[in-house]
């Protein structure tokens, strides 16, 4: 398994108290948060110049669709995995490949998914 320790991730959730809950898990896994918005805006200008390692993404954000920013991330090579309360069914195709956690999620969970994420970087990465 892929060592978490020391990656720099980009957090992009609108609920304030479920960020607060993936920051701490990721801290936890020995991950870096080096950024952390709320908003399709932001998460479109952190996803173009960031410097990070990989992204959890919610899907919905306030009512707008994180895909855009999905969409830079995959153009960079930067791996990323979908935060949501959807499940898989709510992804459009263009994203079948990318990994999915489905919340309420626990860090195991979490953990899991981001270790299979990093050890299919090279390959399609279904779940």
């Amino acid at each position: 398994m892929a060592d978490l320790a020391g990656l720099r991730v980009l957090v992009v959730e609108d609920e304030g108290s479920v960020a607060l809950l993936i920051e701490s898990m990721l801290e936890e896994l020995g991950c870096e948060v080096v950024a952390s918005v709320a908003t399709l805006a932001k998460a479109l200008i952190v996803a173009r110049t960031g410097a990070f390692d990989f992204a959890v993404l919610d899907v919905n954000l306030a009512g707008e669709r994180v895909f855009p920013a999905a969409e830079i991330l995959k153009t960079r090579g930067l791996p990323f995995v979908f935060s949501t309360g959807y499940g898989r069914p709510g992804l459009p195709k263009a994203f079948d490949g990318w990994h999915v956690v489905k919340k309420p999620f626990t860090m195991e969970e979490l953990e899991t998914k981001l270790h299979m994420m990093f050890n299919n970087r090279s390959s399609a990465c279904h779940d």
